[in-house]
């Protein structure tokens, strides 16, 4: 495997080195149960390539990543019936890409998590001012500025 990291937990995964709760994979992507879990059917979408952010995936891989993640995330409403999947990536513990899948519902440890990052959201006078208008704008622009698409 190109990149591997010898101490990557997902490099061991993915070599066969290592268990896990594998329920779908593609050429690029692999998707695990996450061992320590928010909730029943939490996974991880771990690029088979050791990348540590997603944005320096190529291409094929994103597209991977993220065809396996929606796959996944309509078999998790099905098993599940959660109010909705919910996905981000982090990567700061394990520096090898991976995307999570969370089913949620109303209540439980995740939905209060986003509950209050959304109240915090709203109220401190920094991220207020984030919501000017022309700030939006200015970083609008600088986003298409930085190129490319």
């Amino acid at each position: 495997m190109p990149q591997e990291k010898k101490d990557c937990v997902f490099c061991r995964i993915v070599a066969g080195q290592a268990p896990a709760h594998v329920v779908a994979e593609d050429e690029f992507s692999v998707c695990l149960l996450d061992i320590n879990p928010f909730t029943e059917g939490h996974c991880l979408v771990v690029s088979k390539r050791h990348v540590p952010w997603w944005h320096d995936l190529s291409e094929e891989e994103s597209a991977s990543l993220f065809r396996v993640a929606r796959r996944v995330a309509n078999q998790l409403k099905n098993a599940f019936a959660p109010d909705f999947v919910c996905l981000y990536a982090r990567g700061r513990r394990i520096p090898h890409t991976h995307i999570f899948l969370v089913p949620s519902h109303q209540g439980d440890v995740l939905d209060g998590f986003f509950n209050a990052l959304e109240r915090f959201q709203v109220l401190p006078a920094e991220l207020a001012a984030l919501k000017d208008d022309d700030r939006l704008a200015e970083a609008a622009a600088k986003i298409r500025r930085a190129g490319g698409i």
